[in-house]
C-alpha cells in the first residue's frame, strides 16, 4: 500500500485509486516490493514507484529484436533487474528529460539515451545541486527499500550512447516510436509517440498533478506551444510520467486552453504562481 499522507495526494492533485488501477491493467508480480508492474499489453508494460510522492511510471516496450524503457524513476531500488524479469531483449534506456525523478535508475542500463539539449545534464553539468535533490527525494514521509541509503543517493552522471534529435525513430524491429522534442518544462524534454498504437509517453508535460513550468530551466511559453504540438497527433492513449495512469486524450486541449486564459490576463511569466483547472494546476 502507499504510505504517503493524504494530504499529500491532495496537494499534486493525483485523482486515482489504487483499486481502480488495478482493475484497469494486469498486474504483473515481480520479485522487488517497491515497484509496481503493470501489463498495457502483452509487450508493454508499466514500472510504477507508488510508494513515493512522486508516483513516478517508467515504461518498457518490448519489439522483435528490441526493448525501449523510457524513463528510470527515482533511483532507489533496482530497476534493471524488474526490467530483467520482464524482458530478456537488449534495452535502450530513454529519458523524457535529465530531471533526478526521471534519470535516477540509468546506471542500471548500458545503452542510454537523452535529447541533444541535455546531453551535459546527465554527463557533467546537472543544473541542481545533490542536496536540493536529496530534499525533494524526502519532502514527504515516505517507506524506502531497506537497501537505500540516502548518505549514498548520488545524482546519475555518464555519457549516452544516443543522443536524440526530434522527429528521430527509434525502431525495435516491429515497433517504430518517435522521438518528438516537446521543451517548456526542461530545454530537451521529449515525448515518445507510437503512432500504430496512437500512444503517447508524455513525461511530464502532460499528467493530472501540477505541472510544472517555473525553474530557471523551465520556459512556460515553449511549454504551451509543446501541448500544441501533441495536440495535432493521433493519440488514443496519453501515458503519463506521474500519478494518475486515467489520463484522457483531450486533456491536451483543457491544458492549452488553461495556458491561453492565463496568457490573455497577462500572467505567461515565471513567477506568476499557481493557477488551478480542477484536474491539473500549472505553476509558473
Amino acid at each position: 500500500m502507499r504510505k504517503c499522507r493524504k494530504n499529500v495526494f491532495e496537494e499534486y492533485g493525483i485523482l486515482e485509486d489504487l483499486q481502480d488501477r488495478d482493475m484497469e491493467y494486469n498486474n504483473r508480480p515481480i520479485h522487488n516490493n517497491w515497484f509496481t508492474v503493470d501489463e498495457i499489453d502483452r509487450d508493454t508494460f508499466i514500472i510504477s514507484e507508488y510508494k513515493h510522492w512522486e508516483e513516478t511510471h517508467c515504461y518498457l516496450l518490448c519489439g522483435r529484436n528490441e526493448a525501449l524503457l523510457i524513463d528510470t524513476g527515482l533511483g532507489v531500488s533496482d530497476l534493471g533487474s524488474v526490467v530483467k524479469e520482464l524482458t530478456t531483449l537488449p534495452v535502450m534506456a530513454a529519458i523524457t528529460h535529465a530531471h533526478w525523478d526521471h534519470m535516477g535508475g540509468l546506471g542500471s542500463f548500458s545503452n542510454i539515451a537523452v535529447h541533444k539539449a541535455e546531453e551535459t545534464w546527465i554527463s557533467g553539468s546537472f543544473p541542481i545541486p545533490l542536496q536540493v535533490v536529496k530534499k525533494n527525494l524526502t519532502l514527504y514521509p515516505c517507506e524506502f527499500p531497506k537497501s537505500f541509503s540516502l548518505d549514498e543517493y548520488q545524482i546519475f552522471q555518464g555519457i549516452p550512447n544516443r543522443v536524440f534529435r526530434d522527429n528521430d525513430i527509434i525502431n525495435l524491429g516491429n515497433r517504430s516510436i518517435t522521438v518528438l522534442h516537446t521543451p517548456g518544462h526542461s530545454p530537451g524534454h521529449c515525448c515518445f509517440y507510437e503512432p500504430e498504437r496512437g500512444h503517447l509517453y508524455s513525461g511530464d508535460l502532460i499528467y493530472y498533478g501540477k505541472l510544472d513550468a517555473f525553474y530557471p530551466t523551465t520556459d512556460p511559453m515553449l511549454f504551451w506551444q509543446s501541448i500544441k504540438k501533441v495536440q495535432e497527433l493521433d493519440v488514443k492513449r496519453i501515458f503519463p510520467g506521474h500519478h494518475s495512469m486515467k489520463v484522457t486524450p483531450d486533456i491536451a486541449g483543457k491544458i492549452s486552453n488553461a495556458f491561453q486564459t492565463i496568457y490573455d490576463t497577462h500572467k505567461l511569466l515565471q513567477g506568476s504562481g499557481v493557477f488551478d483547472f480542477g484536474e491539473f494546476q500549472i505553476h509558473i
